[in-house]
């Protein structure tokens, strides 16, 4: 079977080949991600349990979910088939903005990504794939905030990154703050 290849980008998303996955964490290369935020009708936020078998961040929470285009496949299309495969649900998803980021995280592994974040709203039933997600619960955004200040090694690096500015999008969206 051959191993999971990303896109590597350079600073502007601009495709510059492929290269392995556990490849490009090791060496720390720029590659395409994306990372999706759900929130349900009340603005609470969908987080999920990283699954212990995870090469990296197990046991940890955060977003609803994480993953990286296939060669030749559109980071939105991506976002809906991961979204599924992980949660077992499909729902609308915009993306709101992306950030690059590097961060070195266990085993010896770099993350170095061109984040595309993607929200949605879904209010129906969950259906995590036990091989990726060990739990999942919707929180209120004050209880998320106040958790990462008091228990950040709770959280995978990247949702303590990105949530700062999807609070500020959340904020700005629902006019509620959270702090």
């Amino acid at each position: 079977m051959k191993e999971q290849e990303v896109i590597l980008v350079n600073g502007q998303d601009e495709a510059l080949g492929t290269m392995e996955k556990m490849e490009a964490h090791r060496k720390g290369e720029l590659h395409r991600a994306f990372s999706i935020f759900i929130f349900d009708s009340e603005g609470r936020m969908l987080l999920q349990q990283r699954a212990a078998g995870k090469y990296h961040g197990s046991h940890l929470w955060t977003n609803a979910c994480c993953s990286h285009p296939f060669p030749g496949e559109k980071t939105a299309e991506a976002a809906l088939r991961r979204l599924e495969e992980e949660l077992g649900f499909i729902t609308n998803l915009k993306e709101i903005f992306s950030f690059t980021y590097r961060a070195e995280v266990e085993n010896g592994l770099v993350e170095h990504e061109f984040d595309h974040v993607f929200a949605g709203e879904y209010e129906g039933a969950v259906w995590p794939n036990e091989k990726e997600v060990e739990n999942y619960e919707y929180l209120h955004m004050k209880t998320i905030a106040s958790s990462l200040q008091e228990q950040p090694e709770r959280y995978t690096t990247w949702f303590r990154i990105a949530f700062p500015r999807i609070e500020a999008w959340w904020q700005q969206r629902y006019g509620i703050k959270t702090r």
